[in-house]
């Protein structure tokens, strides 16, 4: 039969725990003529229990926690020390550093096996809920919190009583010992189990002469005073848990259900019991909204939102307590997984907090509140966990776009708004969306992108790379073309990162996404109107408003509309290398794109006039591509050459050229330099730029070892090779007239 475990904790230090812990060992020992095993988990204390005992332990709890075999009857004997009266002892290392490297995970798996061999283990966790502690007490049976009559003890045993509720203990579990008690003392066992709500299961007599001898003597009161009022009062809370069966009786309440099996209506049972705990939520969630004022927490103060979360985990334990919860979980773990839902969706974002949590997770997509789907390495996957019901998915749409002064309702049933790591956030609600409220969110890592993150993935060469950084210092106009989630964002980011730090940067979004690791960047970001309909603020209006700011560089998020109009005629007129995104599939249809934004302008400008303008003020077209196998690609950079009557004629600098598709399903291609040379290079070059045409020659198969789309990037040729071999062309491209190497 399994043995149990009971914990002792204490609120504070002084209240002699150590003491009960170790004597109650030896009562229960004697009292039930069987073994028991005493472990000493005090860090602060380290020591203290060789004193106490008289016992010098072998090895440690931290020999122990480092113990790599199996822990049976025969290995354990290395660890303990036995005394003749059945109790055997692992004591903490003396020294109070090597307390601190215990490996609290390492205990835990010796705790579970250690009930196979003990009746009893008895743990001296010290007062402090530490890493060690948290782990006895997820073993125990039976917690016992040990106060003594003392007003500021009883504060803090409060305080450690509502901390172990919080956390899930049951209130069964926990049990107060009161210790040192003196008759006539104005602080009763009645005054203290009234000031914690829970009655006193044992008390212990004030006994100061036996103590301090069991102290100066190194033995336990219980081996050389057994008819003290200590001894008495330990050996009385030893009875009181053998006679009443009250280990057994926790064993059972706390034993959870065979949840690993299944009947034939798995389907149905799943099904049942998925709606039991939505609804066992919705419940829980409106008792809250009725007894809390969820609205007034403020996110912008950590402090506050730590202090709001903690209150509202104790009104939703208490608010769980009155409900019958035995057929819908029976684990603590669940109950901590229902708790935090809970928490996450009446404070925070609810189900999604998890996957903004995953640094892998690249992309959230709310289609209903029962379908959440995710972006994982390029792939999306459905997810398991879902929202209680649609009005829940409301409620974090407005607890995003609040803090930024954004709103969405049935008049504008749709928004763009950020979350505080600058994610992207997009919303859409009924009547516009039919299934339900619809959130996409485009997280951002945590991590600066570098031109260096995207070489390791091979999105491009190291040439590549060298060449943009000439091209934005050199002040090339450029243009980011890509589909959705293609990574235009990220990729102008690591262009602005080229921009020298002594000009001035205006960048203009729909919603705050760029961070460049300049100083002197102003940002700007549109507004919707108000309730009333006015006071709209859109991205041409701030395009217009950057001309009167005097820029170097002017970078606007996305061109969409009449905006582009604006864009080009800065980008034209003395605000060279400014860059901008656009959607679209290839740098030709890129320029067309273009086109058709800036007819949105309405200023009724000829088709021919627009193209000139393009060819006059793009300087460099780079397409950015997300590939069948998830990953993203820069698959052209491309110069604008000029116009040849009504036609933009474009040069392609590099490509990337896709060859097969290997047994994983990742494509295989490579980067190829076209042979061509920009032909501003010539001009740089004038200014001074020194300029390796390395850089636009392809290296041989025997130098890079061949490049694929699955893997990193290989080796890249040095600025001052040379072009090994015939630079290759693409059909149907005319070479611009070549400038001789140098």
């Amino acid at each position: 039969m399994a043995g149990y475990i009971i914990t002792i904790i204490g609120g504070k230090g002084g209240q002699g725990k150590s003491q009960v812990a170790a004597n109650l060992a030896f009562a229960y020992a004697a009292e039930s003529r069987g073994k028991v095993l005493l472990l000493d988990f005090d860090k602060k204390a380290s020591g203290d229990q060789n004193f106490i005992t008289g016992l010098k332990s072998r090895k440690t709890v931290k020999d122990l926690s480092e113990f790599a075999g199996a822990i049976d009857p025969r290995s354990i004997m290395q660890f303990v020390t036995p005394h003749p009266s059945g109790v055997n002892y692992i004591g903490m290392p003396t020294d109070p550093t090597a307390s601190e490297g215990i490996n609290a995970e390492g205990l835990g798996k010796t705790l579970k096996s250690i009930t196979n061999i003990f009746p009893l283990t008895i743990i001296d966790a010290g007062c402090e809920l530490n890493d060690l502690a948290i782990k006895a007490l997820e073993f125990s049976t039976l917690i016992f919190m040990v106060v003594t009559p003392d007003i500021l003890a009883l504060n803090q045993t409060k305080r450690l009583y509502s901390d172990l509720v919080t956390m899930m203990f049951p209130k069964d579990m926990l049990q107060v010992i009161l210790n040192q008690h003196q008759k006539g003392h104005p602080v009763t066992p009645e005054v203290v189990g009234k000031s914690l709500g829970k009655a006193v299961f044992a008390t212990v007599p004030k006994d100061d002469q036996t103590c301090v001898m069991a102290l100066n003597q190194k033995k336990p009161a219980l081996v050389i005073a057994k008819k003290s009022n200590f001894a008495k009062g330990i050996t009385e809370c030893a009875r009181k848990i053998i006679q009443k069966n009250i280990l057994k009786s926790l064993a059972k309440l706390n034993t959870p259900k065979d949840v690993g099996v299944k009947s034939d209506a798995d389907g149905a049972d799943e099904k049942k019991s998925k709606n039991a705990w939505t609804d066992l939520k919705s419940r829980i969630h409106k008792a809250l909204v009725d007894e809390m004022d969820l609205k007034n927490s403020d996110d912008n103060d950590p402090k506050a939102a730590i202090i709001m979360r903690e209150q509202t985990k104790k009104m939703v334990v208490e608010l769980l307590s009155k409900e019958d919860t035995k057929s819908i979980f029976s684990t603590r773990e669940d109950m901590n997984r229902i708790v935090k839902e809970i928490l996450d969706e009446a404070l925070g974002l609810g189900p999604l907090e998890d996957l903004l949590a995953d640094k892998d997770c690249s992309e959230i997509m709310v289609v209903s509140p029962d379908k959440i789907f995710y972006e994982k390495n390029g792939k999306v996957i459905k997810s398991d966990v879902t929202f209680t019901n649609d009005r829940q998915v409301l409620n974090v749409i407005e607890r995003i776009v609040a803090p930024i002064g954004r709103r969405i309702d049935e008049k504008t049933p749709y928004v763009d708004a950020r979350l505080h790591d600058g994610s992207r956030v997009h919303a859409i609600i009924p009547p516009s969306a039919i299934d339900g409220c619809c959130i996409t969110i485009r997280k951002f890592p945590e991590e600066v992108l570098t031109y260096k993150h995207y070489i390791n993935w091979n999105t491009m060469t190291q040439n590549m790379a060298d060449f943009l950084r000439i091209a934005v210092e050199g002040h090339r106009n450029i243009v980011v073309s890509g589909g959705t989630g293609s990574g235009k964002t990220s990729l102008i980011n690591i262009l602005g990162s080229f921009i020298p730090s002594n000009e001035r940067i205006i960048t203009c979004e729909d919603s705050a996404e760029l961070n460049f690791p300049q100083d002197h960047v102003v940002r700007l970001e549109t507004r919707p109107p108000s309730l009333e309909g006015d006071g709209e603020i859109d991205i041409r209006c701030l395009v217009k408003q950057t001309l009167r700011m005097r820029p170097d560089r002017i970078v606007v998020g996305e061109c969409r509309g009449g905006e582009t109009l604006d864009m080009l005629q800065a980008m034209g007129t003395g605000h060279d290398g400014s860059m901008t995104t656009v959607h679209s599939n290839n740098p030709r249809e890129c320029i067309g794109r273009l086109e058709t934004l800036v007819q949105y302008a309405g200023a009724g400008i000829s088709a021919k006039a627009i193209r000139e303008m393009i060819a006059n003020s793009v300087h460099l077209i780079i397409q950015q591509k997300r590939l069948d196998d998830g990953s993203r690609k820069m698959t052209h950079i491309s110069e604008i050459a000029g116009i040849q009557g009504e036609i933009i004629t474009l040069q392609d600098i590099f490509l990337f050229n896709q060859r097969d598709i290997d047994k994983n399903g990742k494509i295989v291609g490579e980067f190829q330099a076209t042979g061509f040379i920009p032909k501003f290079i010539e001009i740089l070059e004038k200014r001074g730029y020194n300029v390796p045409r390395g850089l636009f020659s392809n290296s041989t198969p025997e130098d890079t070892g061949g490049q694929s789309g699955s893997g990193g990037a290989p080796p890249a040729p040095s600025g001052n090779s040379k072009p090994k071999g015939k630079p290759t062309r693409p059909p149907g491209n005319r070479p611009a007239k070549k400038r001789p190497t140098k």
